[in-house]
């Protein structure tokens, strides 16, 4: 790695500093990127000294204090550079004056940004190069909707070959998404059992405590639909429902994906009504404190009708998942904080022993807070009575004693090694887009359902259900 450089446009911004340097500054201190050298780009008129206080006043403030050690935080920030300059390829020349070598570019900056940045590195002659590799990275969201991403690959296509870009999707980088497709492709007794002879539906949620918080003038522009489903949601909803690879090379990972998409039933102006939903959060209580409105929050339009709930019904036309529903829901200010994808098995055709109907198995991979595997399964109550009652089995990842990794540590080392397997590349863009255009269509007109803060989300999600189905409730804590 000796001649790898890592270049950070955007470099003073909050996403360097809260994701981008505590995850490097760990993967220093694990001794993974010991020869990775890092350099800042930014317009701020700073000096090498200035960035590297800024970055190490960063480190103290989002890397808790038990990983922070003395000797290896000033060896990794003495080895920080910085180069001023703006978005213009006569003044990103001096990158390629002062960085030799093979490099990854990160763009760490605005969306609207991405396109004159890729634009202007191309130009400046650094996208190519007889020295060593060049890649980009991209932050979401990758456009607004299809005719955006469509014009945003032009221009990045205009200078960057599409094998050397990565689009980012730190959901792709956690444990839990990463094993949903060792366990399910590394264990045969699972294959059998993956179809709708047995699965009944699959619901994948992310319900959030928060608010806007300090992102409000993105996400009034965004909304729920494109800040969660679109990337986060779509990409566990295509590794839940793809088949099985006949390789783990990436592009063979990513063409399953796609086939995914193009399977799914599209949207149209009769059926948006009744496979959407969308909410708006109204004031309310969570964890025993009063939150405002979303129209109240600063920053946001008393008039807006952007949703900070949304939820749809995906439909696979296949042979494995034909007559299965796939549910995708997230929103702001909801009753609790977790990321899940949970499988329902169809009943078992018997009564129990006392009559009563089984009650479905649940298989359940939680991303966060704790990220674990949980099987819902039924068994026998202690005692003398033949009675039943259901019991969790929870395999939790982490162990005690073994390094834990955060998503942006994994995919910046796969960027680095040239791993694209967790990346987009642009037709599972594309095809998320496509999807997604009607229903953003239909949402021009027309209000989101207010939700109280707190709360399960709007009443019109239950709409979406097939009969005999509901949704886990977003207020339960265990697995149960």
């Amino acid at each position: 790695m000796s001649d790898t450089n890592l270049v950070i446009l955007g470099a003073t911004g909050d996403l360097t500093q809260r994701l981008l340097m505590p995850a490097l500054y760990r993967l220093h201190q694990s001794g993974y990127t010991r020869d990775l050298k890092i350099t800042g780009y930014a317009i701020e008129d700073w000096s090498k000294e200035h960035f590297r206080d800024h970055i190490q006043e960063a480190l103290r403030t989002f890397v808790s204090d038990d990983k922070i050690e003395d000797k290896h935080q000033t060896e990794f920030c003495a080895g920080l550079d910085y180069i001023t300059g703006s978005l213009e390829a006569g003044q990103m020349k001096e990158i390629g004056r002062r960085v030799k070598g093979s490099i990854l570019f990160y763009l760490a900056l605005p969306p609207p940004l991405f396109g004159a940045a890729a634009v202007a590195l191309g130009e400046a002659g650094l996208a190519q190069t007889t020295e060593g590799w060049r890649r980009l990275v991209i932050e979401k969201p990758f456009g607004t909707d299809l005719a955006s991403a469509e014009m945003l690959r032009k221009q990045i296509h205009s200078q960057w070959a599409e094998e050397n870009v990565l689009r980012i999707d730190h959901f792709l980088g956690k444990e839990t998404t990463q094993n949903l497709m060792v366990f399910r492709f590394a264990n045969r007794f699972l294959e059998p059992l993956w179809n709708s002879a047995h699965i009944a539906q699959v619901q994948i949620s992310c319900p959030e405590t928060l608010g806007v918080e300090h992102r409000a003038a993105y996400y009034d522009h965004a909304g729920a639909l494109r800040d969660m489903l679109q990337n986060h949601l779509m990409q566990l909803f295509c590794l839940t429902a793809m088949e099985p690879p006949s390789s783990w090379d990436a592009e063979v990972l990513r063409d399953h994906k796609v086939e995914v998409l193009r399977a799914v039933v599209p949207f149209n102006e009769h059926t948006v009504c009744n496979r959407v939903a969308r909410g708006q959060y109204t004031a309310g209580s969570i964890d025993s404190k009063n939150v405002p409105a979303y129209r109240q929050e600063s920053g946001i339009p008393v008039n807006s009708n952007t949703e900070t709930f949304a939820a749809l019904r995906f439909e696979i036309n296949n042979w494995r998942w034909q007559g299965v529903p796939f549910y995708l829901r997230s929103g702001k200010r909801m009753a609790s904080d977790y990321s899940e994808i949970a499988i329902q098995f169809r009943q078992v055709p018997d009564a129990l022993p006392d009559g009563s109907a089984a009650p479905n198995n649940w298989m359940i991979f939680r991303l966060q807070p704790q990220e674990s595997l949980n099987l819902v399964a039924t068994a026998k109550k202690p005692g003398m009575e033949f009675a039943t009652h259901t019991v969790v089995l929870t395999a939790p990842y982490a162990q005690e004693g073994v390094r834990e990794f955060s998503a942006y540590e994994q995919l910046l080392m796969d960027a680095i090694n040239g791993n694209c397997s967790h990346f987009l590349r642009f037709d599972e863009v594309e095809w998320s887009w496509r999807l997604l255009d009607p229903v953003l269509h239909a949402w021009r007109t027309g209000s989101p359902e207010e939700y109280a803060s707190g709360s399960e989300g709007p009443p019109s999600q239950n709409q979406l259900l097939t009969a005999g189905h509901s949704w886990r409730p977003v207020q339960m804590h265990s697995e149960n």
